[in-house]
């Protein structure tokens, strides 16, 4: 198991400190979560803290249910290519066996 180190980031004005695995995707994953606050403190800067920090984690699973249904979306079409494949392949052989 790789090693974990304490990284400091910086959120929505607030400093975490944090044990990573991988110090670069923990940079990236906060400035992608304090982007997305940041977006929403813009549009919605007289609500509470606490109302931007859940619209930002709906926004934020939204972008994730997109991304895994996609994901879902692509494995059933590569799926049925490699099933077209295959019986395409599987009738070329039967012929071959008959020539």
């Amino acid at each position: 198991m790789p090693e974990k180190k304490k990284l400091k980031l910086k959120i929505f004005d607030k400093e975490y400190s944090l044990l990573v695995e991988n110090e670069e995707i923990a940079t990236e994953l906060a400035k992608y979560v304090n982007d997305v606050i940041s977006e929403i403190k813009k549009d919605l800067s007289t609500q509470p803290t606490e109302t931007i920090a859940i619209i930002a984690a709906l926004n934020i699973a939204y972008d994730l249910f997109m991304v895994k249904n996609k994901h879902k979306e692509i494995l059933i079409q590569s799926t049925d290519r490699i099933k077209k494949l295959k019986l395409l392949l599987d009738n070329t052989q039967t012929l071959t066996d008959q020539s």
